[in-house]
């Protein structure tokens, strides 16, 4: 059944007053998310960990229930939702699996965004479909040589007669040979500097698209994280998304989206295990007495409540100033850089409030913790959310030192 979508008209955050709730509809949508997070995806976490296997059969569920593609306008096939509503739904599932949870970003932000905002109508009218029915578009930046640096990447767009021919190696690509479509960032014709990148829209079934290699990770297992060669990848002008000019900053403005998704992943993920610290509190005792009586327990616990609630409001406010277009560069940065640092904190506390039972792996808090450390690198890593917020922050003149302005970009 398909989900249903709050409007964001109703709700308001006006500069003077941003507090946040939730409205009705909003509500509804959150607990369609959770009961399926619940009923489909809890029972399968742990498997999908230690299988390390992309969950097909729960992608198609995801694609029943409407939860992929939400932001794809009903003319394609989806329900034009806002940033709030897809954050919302991301937040429900992430408690249950981050990886699950990772499928519904991607199926929502940086690649449907571009698609919407920036795409011809036959590119949209091609592959938002495919959105909707369960493939989860992978976006091709990083390389071995431009990570953080995503400006100096070397992949090599050139024209030959009616075609583009594509030339270089991608790393750390989440769903690398599990997509259908990849947008890569590519340079054009040598041009240099961001200047010189645009966006590609290239189908698995190319022939010039080769997996390389797929990289055993510490976390998030059931995501592919793959190096893809382009070798004489050969694409018609129209899969050009978006050409060179301001196209990497065009790139960059919709992976925004993408930095408030992972925040909300590493939300659910530290909220669910905040939840078990806080039923272990009350069922363990020690010394004669339940272990929650011990004010320094009391003292993490009120801690990592707070950590959580700031996080959200950060979040929320990031995804429901969006509405239906980007978010601001800054709002995404801050929500992304305190909610992946404080998530950390916060299932590693619940971790130590368990223990050796929290050590083992008898409890998915050790699942937990390594799903959401990668959310202090990938999608930006705080460091460089730092510079985000920095060279936002201050005039140009206190960057001359630097070699450039940092620009925001992934290294994972």
């Amino acid at each position: 059944m398909r989900t249903r979508l709050a409007s964001s008209s109703s709700f308001e955050a006006t500069a003077q007053q941003r507090l946040f709730d939730l409205t009705p509809a909003h509500r509804e949508l959150q607990n369609e998310a959770r009961r399926f997070a619940q009923e489909v995806v809890a029972p399968r976490a742990a498997e999908i960990d230690e299988s390390d296997r992309y969950p097909v059969d729960i992608v198609q569920k995801l694609a029943e229930e409407g939860f992929m593609g939400m932001v794809v306008p009903q003319a394609y096939g989806g329900s034009n939702a806002s940033l709030l509503n897809t954050t919302l739904v991301t937040e429900e599932i992430a408690k249950a699996s981050a990886v699950v949870a990772r499928i519904v970003v991607d199926a929502n932000t940086a690649v449907p965004g571009a698609l919407i905002h920036y795409g011809t109508e036959s590119q949209k009218q091609r592959y938002l479909p495919w959105i909707v029915a369960g493939d989860k578009p992978a976006i091709a930046i990083t390389e071995p040589d431009a990570g953080s640096a995503a400006s100096e990447l070397e992949t090599a767009a050139k024209r030959e007669g009616d075609i583009y021919v594509l030339n270089g190696e991608k790393r750390w690509i989440s769903g690398g040979g599990i997509s259908r479509l990849y947008l890569v960032f590519a340079r054009f014709e040598g041009r240099p500097g961001p200047n010189g990148i645009g966006g590609v829209l290239v189908e698995s079934t190319n022939p010039g698209l080769k997996i390389d290699r797929v990289r055993k990770i510490m976390g998030l297992r059931g995501m592919p994280e793959a190096d893809v060669l382009l070798q004489d990848c050969r694409v018609p002008p129209e899969a050009v998304l978006v050409p060179p000019g301001d196209g990497f900053s065009k790139l960059m403005r919709a992976y925004n989206r993408q930095r408030v998704g992972a925040a909300a992943i590493a939300l659910g993920v530290a909220q669910t295990a905040f939840d078990h610290a806080l039923r272990y509190v009350q069922q363990r005792k020690q010394f004669g007495r339940f272990i929650g009586e011990f004010q320094g327990l009391q003292w993490m616990l009120a801690d990592m409540h707070a950590k959580l609630e700031a996080a959200r409001l950060l979040v929320y406010r990031a995804a429901s100033n969006a509405g239906h277009a980007f978010p601001d560069p800054v709002e995404a940065a801050t929500a992304k850089l305190v909610t992946a640092e404080d998530a950390i904190e916060v299932t590693n506390a619940a971790l130590q409030i368990h223990g050796a039972m929290g050590y083992s792996c008898e409890l998915p808090l050790e699942r937990m913790l390594r799903d959401v450390r990668m959310y202090a690198i990938g999608g930006g890593t705080t460091q460089i959310l730092r510079n985000v917020i920095a060279s936002r922050l201050l005039p140009k003149h206190f960057f001359k030192s630097a070699p450039r302005r940092p620009n925001g970009t992934q290294e994972k």
